[in-house]
């Protein structure tokens, strides 16, 4: 069978090539397109038709900046549908993108539309529940508190296959055996996209640094593919940190993890990775005009975490800093509660325990492939 693959972001793209290998080993005549990234590309080389890279940006100034350039992606990856006529267009998270391709599929009939890892509407814009309900014929979710909300408060069922991030930590640990943290080393994952990064890294360069001054830490950043080093290194310099006790780990975010003692990590995929390592953490996410975003956060997100730890497990298992509250002081007083002998660290790793017991065990892009298969085969019906 032929499918259309659409993955907008690193997180995105790792989840998507795992999905691929296993749709292959269900269907080994499997031929693949798609919007991705390196991970994907390293999967089916030759179905890569756009580097997700040219087309993610987040927020309001980089998106309208940037408008033509998206809405001419756009119109090019329809086109592209159309003229490979898929058996199956399979959606990976990235809502804004993937919703309008969603509508452009279903109302030709190309053929069905999957969505695996599906929009956080239960986060913001529940809205988008309508547009699921019209253009998508099946959802495949990783998240297990996404069956009730999904079910019983909009009526649309899902089905839940396991998350994926559990199988990708199972599989590094396979194959290159139990993590061995070092404990004076603090990984920063300052997310992957270039104004996330800015934002987000120089406050955690700023609070981390009296550590390494000190000489008793290490600082490892995570930095995301798609972003050049240069960019990485003139942050460094602009926060004033001592640069031989900085080590910049590119592309290889799970080698940091699994040596890493403690992380400060931007909301995201990454938080979770970090739990399943076993690293305490806090979760940041520096957005301008603080206060207005606390306001606007209280009356229109519908849950009482951003982070998927806490989010799955039900909790505050870690603490989260959003806004402005992503600031040095919080920062540097929330790290020293879970540095080694920290009072908050045992309790925050017997969390990660409670969290891992209800993702269930690996499995997922497996799961999510014969679910899909079986559908192609019955005809994609609802």
């Amino acid at each position: 069978m032929k499918y259309f693959l659409i993955a907008g972001e690193a997180s995105g793209d790792l989840h998507a090539a795992n999905l691929m290998h296993a749709l292959r080993a269900e269907d080994p005549q499997a031929d693949f397109r798609f919007y991705g990234g390196d991970r994907m590309q390293a999967e089916a080389g030759r179905g890569l038709l756009c580097h997700y890279r040219n087309l993610a940006y987040m927020g309001i100034i980089p998106v309208l900046r940037h408008l033509p350039q998206i809405l001419r992606g756009m119109r090019r990856c329809k086109a592209q549908i159309e003229e490979y006529r898929p058996d199956a267009l399979i959606l990976v998270d990235y809502p804004g993108f993937n919703l309008s391709i969603a509508r452009h599929v279903h109302r030709l009939g190309i053929c069905p539309v999957f969505y695996y890892i599906s929009p956080k509407i239960w986060a913001w814009k529940e809205g988008r529940i309508h547009r699921i309900r019209r253009d998508v014929d099946a959802l495949f979710s990783i998240l297990p508190f996404e069956v009730d909300y999904f079910g019983q408060r909009h009526g649309y069922p899902v089905t839940y296959v396991g998350n994926p991030t559990v199988d990708e930590v199972a599989a590094y640990e396979a194959e290159h055996g139990q993590p061995c943290p070092q404990p004076d080393l603090i990984a920063l994952l300052p997310g992957s996209r270039r104004q996330e990064v800015k934002d987000n890294l120089r406050r955690m360069l700023r609070a981390t640094n009296p550590l390494v001054a000190e000489g008793g830490h290490r600082i490892a950043i995570a930095a995301a593919p798609a972003l050049p080093r240069s960019f990485y290194e003139k942050i460094i310099a602009h926060a004033g940190v001592e640069r031989g006790r900085i080590e910049l780990v590119e592309d290889d975010t799970y080698a940091l993890l699994s040596r890493a003692g403690t992380a400060l990590v931007t909301s995201g995929t990454a938080t979770l990775e970090a739990a399943l390592f076993r690293v305490p953490q806090i979760v940041c996410y520096y957005i301008s005009f603080g206060p207005l975003v606390r306001l606007l956060r209280r009356l229109l997100l519908k849950v009482p975490y951003i982070s998927l730890v806490n989010l799955i497990a039900g909790e505050e298992v870690v603490p989260e800093l959003v806004a402005d509250r992503m600031n040095v002081k919080n920062l540097q007083q929330h790290l020293r509660e879970i540095l080694p002998g920290g009072s908050r660290r045992e309790k925050m790793l017997e969390g990660y325990a409670r969290t891992a017991m209800r993702l269930g065990k690996p499995g997922a892009p497996r799961h999510a492939a014969r679910a899909m298969l079986e559908r192609l085969r019955a005809g994609g019906d609802k």
